[in-house]
């Protein structure tokens, strides 16, 4: 497990030289599942790369610290599924995501939580 990645959603404020994914991997499947997490920002930086198990009936969170300015993505996938957010870190300074499994259909979900 990478530092800064591991944590709970929304348990830290964002300073203003910062920006902040907070997503949650939810397995409502049968089976466990492998989720990888990446977080890129439009320039090219890779902030997260991580792979997780995640039971069935449990929630992953992942807490990711990016840069203030412009677009960054999330893709959280597995085997079989994918599911993908974006936000503007100029115009949000803290981004919460969800991401429901349920064998091969995803659910995807994103909001600012904090604009600027």
């Amino acid at each position: 497990m990478t530092a800064g990645l591991a944590g709970f959603a929304g348990c830290l404020g964002t300073s203003d030289d910062e920006g902040r994914l907070d997503l949650t991997v939810q397995n409502e499947g049968d089976a466990p599942v492998e989720a990888r997490v990446v977080v890129t920002g439009a320039d090219g930086s890779t902030y997260a790369d991580e792979t997780d198990t995640v039971d069935p009936g449990v929630a992953r969170a992942f807490e990711v610290t990016v840069a203030t300015t412009g677009r960054h993505e999330v893709v959280a996938s597995g085997e079989e599924w994918e599911g993908a957010l974006a936000w503007d870190a100029e115009r949000c300074a803290l981004y919460d995501g969800t991401v429901r499994v349920a064998g091969d259909r995803v659910a995807v979900a994103g909001e600012c939580a904090e604009p600027r």
